[in-house]
């Protein structure tokens, strides 16, 4: 009998632990994005939200919580529940480059998410204003030589892929320059253009208009090929500079878990609207490539990362103060 009454208890926590899941969502998503409105990843965010809300029926709300190069975010994200309304869209410095720069982190990316895909990368672009003199790649080394550490390199923040970009462009060609942090792509942007910082290393989606009105010059793109959106600007590679191919990523997860049946309904949503003919055509021409990986590929990928960054920051001495 009371074998019985156990089985039906049993029974019974599983179909509700089945309804819940296959009832997901039943409010609205909250989509931390752990930097400022207007950068790259508060793109990705934005671009996929409205076919994602139609899918899943419930709101996609974008919640900016930037600071510490998104270390803030990624700590709040790991305290919230694992019920599926909690998701951070992030970049590799939440994911792959605050662990090793970072002692007092607020989170493990490692153990304290649940990583459900990276979902497009990009190649960055080195862009400067009229304070540069240099049209190419060449000539903009030879200006650092000629003014070593004076050139202001504007990035969104220490640790951002834009700031290690640099740091590994300083090691594979002798030379330097300023660093120059900013709390996200956005104000780094506004600097640049406003002529109080002299180049960056950008994600390129943020900076092709300004690049096709002729506000800021690109002088190479830091892909393994050259860009789609800027066909005429050559790689890195392409200019004699190699082993500099970097590409800046944005990845979605949560925190760590999420009931399988909701992070499987999750990924299969996230990546159906990632592969949509008409959102997959506006992220390329933003400049990006949808990736849309598998949780397990992302898992592999994260630690690729680390093992590479762990790397440049060994050699160019890169502390975060």
């Amino acid at each position: 009998m009371t074998i019985r009454i156990l089985s039906s208890v049993l029974l019974g926590l599983a179909f509700a632990g089945c309804a819940q899941a296959t009832g997901y969502p039943t409010k609205a998503i909250n989509v931390v994005v752990p930097f400022p409105a207007g950068g790259s990843t508060d793109a990705i965010a934005r671009a996929i939200g409205p076919k994602i809300s139609a899918k899943l029926g419930k709101p996609w709300v974008v919640d900016n919580r930037p600071g510490a190069t998104g270390a803030l975010g990624g700590g709040y994200v790991k305290r919230a529940a694992p019920d599926g309304y909690t998701l951070m869209v992030a970049s590799i410095a939440v994911y792959s480059v605050n662990p090793l720069l970072q002692k007092t982190l607020p989170y493990d990316p490692s153990k304290d998410f649940d990583l459900l895909t990276v979902a497009v990368q990009a190649p960055n672009v080195l862009v400067t204003n009229a304070t540069i003199p240099a049209t190419t790649v060449g000539d903009f080394i030879a200006h650092l030589k000629k003014h070593p550490g004076q050139v202001t390199f504007a990035t969104s923040g220490a640790g951002s892929s834009d700031h290690l970009t640099t740091a590994l462009f300083w090691q594979k060609t002798g030379s330097s320059g300023l660093h120059v942090p900013y709390k996200g792509g956005a104000p780094a942007i506004t600097d640049l253009l406003g002529g109080h910082a002299n180049v960056s290393f950008q994600n390129i989606n943020v900076v092709l208009s300004h690049i096709k009105t002729g506000k800021l010059r690109a002088l190479a793109v830091t892909g393994a090929n050259r860009s789609a959106a800027l066909p005429n600007v050559p790689t890195l590679a392409e200019s004699g500079v190699k082993e500099v191919d970097v590409y800046s990523w944005q990845a979605i997860a949560a925190p760590k878990g999420l009931p399988k049946d909701v992070k499987a309904k999750l990924h299969a949503t996230i990546v159906d609207v990632l592969r949509d003919p008409h959102i997959k055509d506006k992220l390329n021409e933003q400049g990006f490539e949808v990736v849309a990986s598998t949780p397990e590929q992302f898992v592999k990928f994260q630690q690729q990362e680390l093992a590479r960054w762990r790397d440049v920051i060994t050699n160019g001495k890169i502390e975060v103060k």
